[in-house]
């Protein structure tokens, strides 16, 4: 009688797992590989946050007229925290070129306020953008997994660069100059 509930809750185990993982990459594809390499990400309207560089308002990702770099990011989160400033510096370098917003998927307004959210920002020396996408849509359209996360889209919406984990100002500019490239006709393989 236990190995049969054993087997059957193994068994479950397969069938939960393999719904979150349709739930969250959708159905296989078993075409022949002549999908694109960069699928075209669907815009998405952000809220944005009052904070320094940031008005309240909305904004459209991915931007239509120029590249747009996202760094999802947590209030909670330490490497997002100690990756603030090479987040500055990149934001610096690169200027008006590329859409620059970081975008935080807590509850807010329930795990954290409006005002905590522009506190951290000020704490943290944030002067761009800042967004707020609670019910983890924008997340969604680029399977991110954690945070910090950075994303770089060029201006057709095809994502260039993406990549998880704490990055050097270096790490940043060069992965949202795979989309500026992309915008400009520099990069010859894409």
């Amino acid at each position: 009688m236990r190995r049969r509930d054993v087997l059957a809750g193994i068994g479950s185990l397969g069938i939960i797992g393999g719904a979150g993982a349709l739930a969250i990459h959708g159905p296989p594809s078993f075409d022949d590989g002549a999908e694109e390499a960069n699928p075209t990400a669907d815009p998405l309207v952000i809220e944005t946050v009052d904070a320094p560089g940031s008005e309240a308002g909305e904004v459209r990702i991915p931007a239509s007229d120029r590249a747009t770099f996202i760094d999802f990011f947590g209030t909670w989160c330490g490497p997002c925290i100690e990756q603030m400033p090479a987040l500055a510096e990149a934001n610096d370098r690169l200027g008006d070129e590329v859409r620059f917003i970081s975008v935080t998927n807590e509850a807010v307004g329930r795990s954290v306020t409006r005002e905590e959210l522009a506190d951290w920002w000020r704490k943290h020396d944030g002067d761009w953008l800042l967004g707020i996408d609670p019910t983890a849509e924008l997340s969604a359209e680029y399977s991110i997994g954690g945070v910090p996360y950075a994303v770089a889209i060029d201006s057709s919406g095809r994502v260039q660069w993406s990549e998880a984990g704490r990055k050097s100002a270096d790490e940043l500019v060069a992965g949202i100059e795979r989309a500026l490239e992309t915008d400009t006709g520099e990069s010859g393989d894409q």
